[in-house]
């Protein structure tokens, strides 16, 4: 969040130092809580606060520990070891106040990974207090009896509740009203390397292979017998550990002459002794200490490009169940079978890894630090402006709203809107008025948990995706992701195939095995038209696919979406769907593809949650049009609709639903099965749990109708509606105080992404106009 200037100096995120307290030394293995440290000390003073270490010396003092190649720096509290608890938590108390005191006495942001270190730390005017629930410590062997009742405590402050997984947050999402599921992410680079040949570390070399590795902290969380009768059973493969041991006896660890103890490793060194790795392991026990955890070591192994055989952890199955490469197994002889399945795996190539990439790409650090940072700061802000006690409501009364308040007047609270409220607010320190006639915000994009409890996108699926770093980092601070890669089946007669066409499609529908993508393409080119020149839909479709493809997929389902015939639409419309000769069957191939968490609801909630931001819904503009209440309109509805229709109306294409909730989980393979057929009226149907996630006994579908009649959807790319909206447009350059943005309001079929960067790239414009009109009015009054 960007620095507001009705914020004292003292209360902005970025003075405030973070003391972090750990259950983890610094130095001991690289996990979240370094990763996470480390992004947060770029640009603020970090402290790592440790547990305390007993000494023989009379009083409690502090070692502060630097580590090259970091500025956090571990804070090592040491206590006389006959003190009792009482007088060991009051020693703690007082070595922290005396920290705050010899680095400046600011008030920081306290960040805890175990809540047993809260107690001493409570006393503390704190600009924020988060608690980052990495793990269910209370189910960790040896954890302490009172660990619950201080979590409690430690929950009841916390401004922000982070959980390491989406089961964890599930299990904590009831106890607070800001909490936020961040699963394990991945430094992608560093383990890239090991997909290429690394110097084999020298412990290493003499390991036969097949080798099967695992590194991580060796504890009670691991399934020793399961390690010991795989070793038994498979005596020609070689099971390599990386690791301390923790909380369990060496000596209870399984010993065989293939399993081989390697003592623990740098972070740094991982890359070589998983480049020597065939396949990884993660043979976790499933019990009350795994039962929450979401291994950091998942998307490390992947990203390093190897197989990974785990058993059935609840988050692992549920984030990479699906993901090519992961193999889920349970008992010996059924570990030991996966283990086969990933050898084969390792030996295929790296064809598997694209998909691994793709999913990889959602998970880096950096966007997970982007989102907590963003989430922290919120904090530090409304903390220090006095307003945690009482938060602003979104929703204001129209009665409140007063003549000229306003520097901007939004129209519309969907994604071109919403965005450019909350640069202007936040970045602008801008007052912002967003109207909407819709009850409520997002747009077409807004989703709701139907009757039943089933959360429904209730003006039709909206599936994110996008090449942009920087749109896909914007919305990554309102909310955190699920990655979803979208598929469509088409149904033609009796079969359902993958669309957009691939390799599977063509076979399925002519009864082919085409081999290769080279087949496909000849199988193509064989059947393709020439048209010159390609100017319509149709010119596209038949120029690449031929006649018959065409009409089977096409030309019914464009007459059913666009009331028109393709050889009557621009051939922006078909050109949008490929097609391909792969077997690839996923609909988007972009480089991000997630859906929203905790939907897009909630997603335009935080975004728009800003004090200089004023929501009015359920109010059309024109209730608000004469009574000049901003020095400026930024409108995303039609424009043809801003300017009374005076030179007729713009086409647009509307869409109606039919909502159905049934008693059965699932009713579909995937999310979307399309009709091209114009003997059925509608013309796909959407399940909406495949794009949530959501577990529910119950399944929510929606059957789709284009319409000319309703809310405009789609403007209608037609060469004579083009030419109607220029004169629209020559209208709109001719006022300087109005913007037109989004999909209605410059009359182009965008994608969600595109909304977004569009309303970016706008602000930027209005920014620059702002800041020059500034100097320009300094220049004057000089």
């Amino acid at each position: 969040m960007n620095r507001l200037s009705s914020f004292p100096e003292k209360f902005l995120p970025e003075n405030a130092p973070l003391i972090c307290f750990s259950h983890l030394r610094w130095d001991f293995v690289v996990q979240r809580p370094q990763h996470l440290m480390q992004r947060f000390a770029a640009d603020r003073q970090v402290f790592f606060f440790e547990e305390f270490i007993p000494t023989d010396h009379h009083l409690a003092y502090l070692e502060i520990h630097p580590f090259d190649g970091t500025p956090v720096k571990a804070v090592r509290p040491r206590i006389p070891h006959w003190w009792n608890e009482t007088e060991r938590e009051a020693g703690l108390a007082g070595l922290l106040s005396e920290l705050l005191a010899l680095h400046g006495g600011h008030r920081p942001v306290l960040w805890f990974y175990t809540p047993m270190m809260f107690g001493f730390a409570k006393h503390v005017d704190a600009a924020a207090v988060i608690y980052d629930c990495m793990d269910e410590l209370a189910n960790f062997k040896m954890a302490p009896p009172h660990l619950k009742s201080t979590e409690a405590e430690l929950i009841d402050r916390a401004d922000v509740v982070f959980t390491g997984g989406v089961s964890l947050y599930e299990a904590k999402k009831h106890r607070h009203d800001n909490i936020h599921p961040f699963p394990s992410s991945v430094d992608k680079c560093h383990f890239l390397t090991a997909r290429g040949k690394l110097p084999e570390p020298l412990d290493q070399a003499s390991i036969p292979h097949p080798r099967f590795g695992y590194y991580g902290v060796i504890d009670e969380r691991l399934d020793l017998e399961l390690i010991g009768s795989m070793a038994a059973s498979r005596p020609e493969l070689s099971f390599v550990f990386l690791g301390p041991v923790a909380k369990i006896s060496a000596s209870d660890l399984p010993q065989a002459p293939n399993i081989h103890y390697l003592g623990q490793k740098r972070y740094d060194d991982l890359p070589a002794y998983l480049s020597g790795w065939d396949v990884a392991l993660m043979p976790f026990a499933l019990n009350e200490a795994t039962r929450f955890i979401s291994p950091t070591k998942t998307p490390e192994y992947l990203a390093a490009g190897r197989p990974v055989v785990s058993t059935a952890v609840t988050d692992v199955v549920r984030s990479y169940g699906n993901v090519p490469g992961v193999l889920i197994a349970g008992g010996t002889e059924d570990f030991c079978n996966a283990c086969d399945k990933a050898i084969t795996i390792a030996k295929s190539g790296t064809s598997w890894l694209r998909d691994v990439d793709s999913v990889l790409a959602l998970s880096s650090w950096d966007i997970t630090f982007r989102s907590m940072s963003a989430l922290v700061d919120e904090a530090v802000l409304r903390n220090g402006s006095a307003l945690a006690a009482a938060k602003k409501p979104l929703l204001r009364e129209s009665s409140q709203v007063q003549s000229d308040t306003y520097d901007y007047l939004i129209v519309g609270a969907g994604f071109a809107g919403s965005v450019l409220a909350e640069r202007l607010a936040a970045d602008g320190d801008k007052k912002v008025l967003v109207c909407d006639r819709r009850p409520h915000v997002a747009g077409n994009a807004y989703d709701h948990y139907d009757e039943e409890g089933v959360l429904v996108h209730k003006y039709g699926p909206h599936i994110f995706h996008t090449n942009s770093d920087e749109v896909f980092a914007y919305l990554s601070r309102f909310t955190a992701w699920r990655p979803y890669e979208h598929r469509v089946l088409a149904q033609v007669g009796e079969l359902r195939v993958p669309i957009p066409i691939n390799r599977t499609t063509l076979n399925m529908i002519y009864g082919l095995d085409l081999p290769s993508e080279a087949a496909a393409a000849l199988f193509l080119a064989g059947r393709a038209e020439p048209c010159d020149p390609i100017s319509t839909s149709k010119d596209v479709v038949i120029s690449q696919v031929g006649s018959e493809l065409y009409r089977t997929f096409f030309e019914g389902y464009t007459r059913k979406q666009w009331g028109l015939d393709p050889s009557d639409l621009d051939r922006s419309v078909t050109a949008r769907v490929p097609t391909r000769t792969s077997t690839d069957d996923r609909y988007f191939l972009d480089t991000f593809q997630a859906m929203p968490l905790n939907g897009y609801t909630q997603m335009f909630e935080r975004m728009l949650d800003h004090d200089n931001i004023t929501l009015m819904l359920g109010t059309d503009f024109a209730e608000l049009k004469q009574a000049r209440l901003a020095k400026h309109i930024i409108f995303t509805g039609p424009i043809d609709e801003y300017f009374d229709y005076q030179f007729g109306r713009l086409p647009y294409r509307s869409l109606k639903f039919r909502h159905e909730t049934h008693d059965a989980e699932w009713v579909l393979p995937v999310a979307v099965v399309n009709y091209p057929s114009e003997e059925v009226e509608h013309t796909r149907i959407t399940e909406y749990k495949h794009l949530t996630g959501q577990s529910h006994e119950k399944t929510s579908i929606s059957y789709e109708y284009a319409c000319a009649d309703g809310d405009p959807y789609y403007p209608i790319p037609r060469p004579e509606n083009q030419a109607l909206y220029k004169r629209y447009e020559a209208l709109a350059r001719q006022r300087g105080d109005v913007t037109f943005v989004g999909r209605l309001g410059t009359y182009k079929y965008y994608n969600m992404d595109q909304v977004v960067g569009q309303a970016l790239a706008t602000y930027r414009r209005l920014k620059k106009r702002h800041d020059v009109g500034a100097v320009l009015a300094d220049i004057h009054r000089d």
